[in-house]
């Protein structure tokens, strides 16, 4: 171990950081950039990602990076991989300690992290790591095992030391009074609402999901939401607000279940977490508070028409 040492990414290091995540995931890893060399730099060169090398006389045994949008006050933990020869070492978790250091030179606010739940590894990475886990994006992306099966993936925020991202004062529903607690406990509360920066509406489809972000629930998109097709899978994230125990009452009539928070990446505020039309599946998760919302979701109701 005391021959590995950690640096900063070179631009010399594309090919073979793409060999490295063929290695270990074939062709199945979700963001497809790691494919294309060329993409290593493009995305450095523009300041999209800032990544970490672990790195062993020559080779490259381990990555990680800080993937951050144009203007976000935040940075997500993301693209981490490790040589099969030289897990168990907490390389990754090394990588992601540095990481954190480096979000803080960035003049980020907090770093966001998405765990896989097919293994426990990345979870317990998370937890060392001191992320705190707010939110279950169900059947999200593909499996990076090649599992016909999507990925659902747990949320974890962290805030940069000397920073706070408080929730609005909230209306919970009954259910969630244990999620409540834990959260409001890491985060604190604050008696507004921070400036929406997203148009109020906006869908999108990625890996056969499609995402809702709504500013605000009223009738008639609700009306609308009732009428999306029924074979779509959908994620929808709203605007977290003291209408939060109503709203998930609401969209639950229309088949949405609640998962949890996020943080808004596009701007300080936070977002609730609704699904629909998830697969059943067993998922042993770290996180108690995560593992609840996992077993929550219902079974698709079958089309009687």
């Amino acid at each position: 171990m005391d021959s590995v040492i950690l640096r900063n990414y070179r631009p010399g290091d594309a090919s073979a950081l793409s060999r490295l995540f063929r290695t270990v995931y074939g062709e199945h890893y979700a963001n497809h950039h790691v494919y294309l060399p060329c993409m290593f730099n493009q995305n450095h060169a523009e300041q999209r990602w800032h990544s970490l090398l672990a790195v062993e006389g020559e080779k490259i045994i381990g990555h990680a990076t800080l993937s951050r949008g144009e203007g976000s006050c935040s940075a997500e933990l993301a693209l981490s991989v490790v040589h099969p020869d030289t897990r168990g070492q907490n390389i990754a978790t090394r990588l992601g300690q540095q990481l954190l250091v480096h979000a803080q030179a960035l003049g980020c606010r907090g770093v966001i992290i998405k765990q896989v739940t097919q293994h426990p590894y990345t979870q317990r990475m998370a937890a060392r790591l001191g992320f705190y886990n707010c939110g279950l994006l169900a059947d999200y992306a593909p499996s990076p095992f090649g599992d016909t099966a999507p990925e659902s993936l747990v949320i974890g925020y962290r805030p940069i030391d000397g920073y706070r991202r408080p929730l609005p004062l909230v209306n919970w529903p009954p259910a969630c009074a244990e999620l409540k607690q834990h959260l409001v406990s890491v985060f604190g509360v604050r008696d507004r609402q921070v400036r929406w920066t997203r148009p109020a509406v906006q869908l999108d489809e990625q890996w056969g999901r499609h995402d809702v972000v709504l500013r605000q629930l009223d009738h008639g998109l609700l009306r609308q939401l009732r009428r999306l097709p029924a074979h779509w899978r959908i994620c929808l994230k709203l605007r977290l607000s003291a209408d939060l125990a109503t709203d998930a009452s609401r969209l639950a009539a229309a088949g949405f279940t609640f998962t949890g928070l996020a943080p808004d990446d596009r701007g300080a505020g936070w977002l609730a977490l609704f699904h629909r039309g998830t697969q059943p599946r067993a998922l042993q998760l770290h996180c108690p508070h995560m593992q609840r919302l996992h077993d929550a979701l219902p079974a698709p109701v079958a089309d009687s028409a």
